[in-house]
């Protein structure tokens, strides 16, 4: 029973609950970021340009301080294909943070032009969401995830770096998690293996000619030499972006203009620079290696299996009841 006004007017409420999946309450928050090149980020050069992205907060039903898993998005922005992520998560009764790191930044696409935005942009604007999800009243700072799809994805998996924390996060937190679908793995920095003592959960398509999954299994080769925690998933007839099966998408299709690195190797230089390991030359998206028109399609069955993964792989992690 709903009551209000003076007079104390009542009116029966619905019985029926909301869907689990329809998150309690939502709020936008402005993250103050900044723009800067790969180089500064390496070295740890703050004097970029100051911006705001934003990121969408719903809060799952349920009481109390709740799991949060932040989502960032690959190089065409918040799409459609994240929306299946945010609902399974809600409904599972974990918050979700998605970062937009183009909107503040005047950007919707970089596939064409990658040069537009440092790779490592992302990070810092997911560091200093974590900030902001550390300290709010009902998020459990220790049951905090990082995803990340392809440019995110690559984010992700290299926000897990012991160097990048201490350069630029000031959170006082850290991710439980990090869980990177399809990342370009092409580029090796400077003590990469060094990674947090947190679980590293990959998933990546077979066929994929965005970001081959052949580059991030060498480097779960050394991660593995190195001890660390961290799991590839392999799924074969998966396309980049594979996921947009959860939407039904089962077509195949090409990127038109989108550049990838897939031919490139690319290794932290002096002084933070990134070079082409080829050509010993600093590395740009002029470079030959730079390929065009990867494909890009949804498989509803392997897309179906990576997100059952993540969900049993987080209810175990986050201990769920």
């Amino acid at each position: 029973m709903f009551c209000t006004g003076l007079l104390i007017t009542c009116v029966e409420t619905s019985a029926q609950s909301i869907p689990k999946d329809v998150a309690a309450r939502t709020e936008i928050y402005a993250i103050p970021s900044l723009t800067i090149s790969d180089q500064q980020f390496l070295t740890g050069d703050t004097n970029g340009k100051q911006v705001t992205v934003a990121g969408q907060f719903r809060i799952a039903q349920g009481t109390g301080k709740l799991p949060v898993v932040v989502l960032m998005h690959g190089s065409s922005g918040v799409g459609a294909a994240m929306d299946p992520w945010v609902r399974h998560f809600n409904a599972m009764g974990i918050s979700t943070f998605v970062i937009d790191g183009f909107s503040g930044r005047g950007l919707t696409m970089v596939g064409p032009n990658q040069a537009l935005l440092g790779r490592l942009n992302f990070i810092v604007d997911i560091y200093r969401a974590l900030e902001i999800l550390a300290k709010h009243p009902r998020v459990d700072p220790e049951r905090i995830v990082l995803m990340g799809f392809s440019r995110g994805g690559q984010a992700t998996l290299y926000a897990s770096l012991e160097r990048f924390h201490k350069l630029w996060n000031k959170s006082g937190a850290q991710f439980a998690a990090y869980i990177p679908f399809y990342p370009d793995c092409s580029t090796s920095y400077l003590t990469d293996t060094d990674v947090v003592a947190r679980p590293i959960r990959i998933f990546h398509g077979t066929p994929d000619d965005y970001n081959p999954v052949s580059s991030c299994k060498a480097y779960l080769a050394r991660l593995q030499e190195a001890k660390r925690d961290v799991v590839l998933t392999e799924y074969p007839d998966s396309q980049h972006g594979f996921d947009a099966g959860l939407l039904g998408v089962s077509t195949i299709a090409v990127s038109a203009n989108a550049q990838s690195a897939r031919n490139c190797l690319i290794k932290e230089g002096e002084g933070g620079v990134l070079m082409n390991a080829e050509t010993k030359a600093p590395f740009t998206y002029k470079d030959a290696c730079i390929t065009l028109n990867p494909h890009v399609g949804g498989n509803p069955a392997t897309a179906k299996e990576a997100q059952k993964a993540v969900s049993d792989f987080l209810q175990a992690l986050l201990k769920l009841g």
